[in-house]
C-alpha cells in the first residue's frame, strides 16, 4: 500500500503550520534523510526530511497552503512496483487529523505541552435534521459552536463538501439557528464567551472608511492567544525598582577597552542578563515555572530574552546563563538574536526557561509593565538609563545614570516578599557589578 507523508510536528506546541514550498515535485525519487519540503511554524521555517524512500507519488497539499494540521496527509510515497493507479481516491482529499498530543489534551482538560492551557475539545460531529451526518472539521466544529452558527446551515467549500475553517469563519451571524435542545443556552451550561469582537461587526463600524486588512500569520496568532491566556489566567503583580548604573558603565567601559582587540563588545543587556541569572541562583525559590498542579522550580539560570523582529517577538533562552562569562553571555545573544530575525531558531532555543527580560530602554523607554509569558514566573522589564537628580548618601544633591525596572510576577509561583527579594538581588547585582565577576 502506498505510504502517506503526514503533516509533521515541528515543535511541542505545534498544531499547525504553512506547507511554504515542496523541494520535490511528483515522480521524484527519493530516500530517507533527503529534504522533501518547507514548513513555517507560527516561530520558524523549518526543513522536512523523508523518513522513507520511493516515488513521491502525488502531492495533496499544495506549496502555500496555510493552517494545515499537524497529522493530516501531504503527500503519497509509492514503493516499488506500485504506481499511482494505487493510490487510494480518498487520498486526494484527506481529512484534518488533530495531533495525538492535542487528542489526549482535549479529552483529558489537562494543559497542553508548553504549560498552557490545550484547545477546547471539538463538539461532536453534528447530524442534519434527516438523520444524516453533517461532515465538518474538528476546528470548524469548534469555531462554530464559539459563533453559536447551525453547520446544517452552511455549505461546506472542503473535499466532498466538507465543512472546514474558513466556512465558518466567513459564515454571517443570520445563518445561526435557534439553540436546539442540545446547545449549552438550553441544557442550562454557559455558552462559551467570544474572544473578542466579530471581525464582520468590526468591519461594518469602518465600512466608510479607507483602510487596508491585514492577514494574521502564524507567529501574531500565537502571540495574541499566549498573551490573552497570560492575561487573563496569570495574577500578576508588579515590582518597581530605580537602579543606578555609573558604577556599571565605568566598568562596562573599562572592560570593552581591553577586550576590543578580542572583538568582544558587551552591551549593558549582557549584564543584566547576568545579573538576572545570578539573582536567580541567590534567590533559589523564585527560579520556578508553573505547571498547571504544581510548581517546578529549576536548578540552573534558565533566562529568556524578548527580541523583536519583524512582525513579532521570539524569546531565545540563555541556558545555564549563572554559569556563563559576560562575553559568552554576549556572544550567544548576539548569535540568537541575528537567527531569530531570520526566523532560523529551533524550537528548543526559543522554548523553555524560567524568567525572561524585555529591554525596551534601547528604544527611549522610560518605563513600562511586561507580559508574563507562561509558564515563566516572571519578567523584567527594562527602561533607558536617564541622567536624573539623586540624593547621595550624605545628603547632597547629584546626578546619576537612573534605570527604572518593573518586574513582573506570577503570585502563583512568587509571593510578593520573594519578588521583592529577587528585585533586590538584580538591583545589587547590577549596582557591584564587579561581584559578578567573583
Amino acid at each position: 500500500m502506498p505510504t502517506e507523508i503526514l503533516m509533521p510536528a515541528l515543535s511541542p506546541t505545534m498544531e499547525e503550520g504553512t506547507l511554504a514550498k515542496w523541494l520535490v515535485k511528483e515522480g521524484d525519487t527519493v530516500s530517507a534523510g533527503d529534504l522533501l519540503a518547507e514548513i513555517e511554524t507560527d516561530k520558524a521555517t523549518m526543513e522536512f526530511e523523508a523518513v522513507d524512500e520511493g516515488t513521491l507519488g502525488k502531492i495533496l497539499v499544495e506549496a502555500g497552503t496555510e493552517g494545515v494540521k499537524v497529522n493530516t496527509p501531504i503527500a503519497v510515497i509509492l514503493e516499488e512496483g506500485e504506481s499511482a493507479d494505487d493510490i487510494d481516491s480518498d487520498a486526494s482529499a484527506p481529512a484534518p487529523k488533530p495531533a495525538p498530543e492535542a487528542e489526549k489534551a482535549d479529552a483529558g482538560g489537562k494543559a497542553a505541552p508548553d504549560g498552557g492551557s490545550a484547545p477546547a475539545a471539538a463538539p461532536p460531529a453534528p447530524e442534519a435534521s434527516d438523520g444524516s451526518r453533517i461532515f465538518a472539521s474538528p476546528l470548524a466544529r469548534r469555531i462554530a459552536a464559539e459563533k453559536g452558527l447551525d453547520l446544517a446551515q452552511i455549505a461546506g467549500s472542503g473535499p466532498r463538501g466538507r465543512i472546514v475553517k474558513a466556512d465558518v469563519e466567513t459564515a454571517k451571524p443570520a445563518e445561526a439557528s435557534q439553540p436546539s435542545a442540545a446547545a449549552p443556552a438550553a441544557s442550562g451550561a454557559a455558552a462559551p464567551m467570544p474572544a473578542g469582537p466579530d471581525a464582520a461587526a468590526v468591519a461594518k463600524i469602518y465600512a466608510d472608511r479607507d483602510y487596508q486588512e491585514i492577514a494574521l500569520d502564524g507567529m501574531r496568532k500565537t502571540i495574541a492567544q499566549r498573551l490573552t491566556e497570560a492575561k487573563q489566567t496569570i495574577p500578576h503583580f508588579y515590582l518597581r525598582r530605580d537602579i543606578r548604573l555609573d558604577a556599571l558603565l565605568d566598568f562596562r567601559k573599562t572592560l570593552n577597552s581591553q577586550l576590543e582587540s578580542r572583538g568582544v563588545k558587551l552591551s549593558v543587556n549582557d549584564f543584566i542578563i547576568k545579573a538576572c541569572a545570578l539573582a536567580l541562583q541567590q534567590v533559589p525559590k523564585a527560579n520556578a515555572v508553573w505547571a498547571g498542579d504544581r510548581i517546578l522550580q529549576l536548578n540552573p539560570s534558565d533566562v529568556a530574552v524578548a527580541v523583536a523582529i519583524e512582525g513579532g517577538l521570539f524569546t531565545p533562552v540563555l541556558r545555564d546563563a549563572e554559569a556563563k562569562t559576560l562575553s559568552a553571555l554576549s556572544a550567544e545573544m548576539k548569535d540568537l538574536a541575528a537567527r531569530a530575525r531570520d526566523r532560523k531558531l529551533a524550537p528548543h532555543e526559543y522554548q523553555g526557561g524560567s524568567f525572561a527580560i524585555s529591554n525596551l530602554g534601547m528604544f527611549g523607554i522610560d518605563n513600562f509593565d511586561a507580559v508574563i509569558n507562561p509558564p515563566h514566573g516572571a519578567i523584567l522589564a527594562v527602561g533607558a538609563g536617564v541622567r536624573k537628580p539623586v540624593v547621595g548618601e550624605d545628603g547632597q544633591l547629584a546626578t546619576a545614570t537612573v534605570m527604572s525596572v518593573t518586574l513582573s510576577v506570577d503570585h502563583r509561583v512568587i509571593d510578593g516578599a520573594l519578588g521583592a527579594e529577587l528585585l533586590q538581588a538584580i538591583k545589587d547585582n547590577l549596582e557591584n557589578p564587579l561581584s559578578m565577576l567573583v
